[in-house]
């Protein structure tokens, strides 16, 4: 995946040099659909409800298992069946969000290849397939 949300990479610096406590990440994590990719700083477009997909607080959850060796992989699948159609035809990258009242943004990243789906077709990101890794 992508990267660390530039917010969330300085709480965990903030935190590792002890300038600042950790701010708590809530659980589930939510897995956002992109049909245009974020940034660092920015959010991108995420798929709009319809279908099965519920976008927001709504979208499919996904869980990790524990880090080791500065990576995690995801060790739940996303799937989504009867997908909407996306607005240019294709999931590009995934954002992943926690599930406080007010929703952080936590990682952003580009699918290896675009994903084209019309509405009507199953989506899905195979187990282990999402890894975050830190250098």
């Amino acid at each position: 995946m992508g990267a660390l949300v530039q917010t969330i990479a300085n709480n965990a610096i903030d935190a590792s040099v002890a300038t600042a406590s950790f701010v708590a990440i809530t659980a589930p994590i939510h897995c956002r659909l992109m049909t245009t990719n974020g940034t660092a700083t920015a959010a991108g477009t995420e798929l709009t409800t319809g279908g099965n997909y519920t976008s927001g607080t709504g979208a499919p959850t996904l869980t990790f298992a524990a880090a080791a060796s500065g990576s995690a992989a995801s060790n739940s699948a996303v799937t989504v069946t009867t997908m909407p159609a996306p607005a240019g035809g294709s999931i590009v990258g995934v954002e992943l969000w926690d599930s406080n009242a007010t929703p952080k943004r936590l990682w952003w990243g580009a699918l290896t290849a675009p994903k084209a789906v019309s509405a009507g077709d199953t989506f899905t990101i195979a187990s282990g397939s999402l890894t975050l890794t830190l250098n």
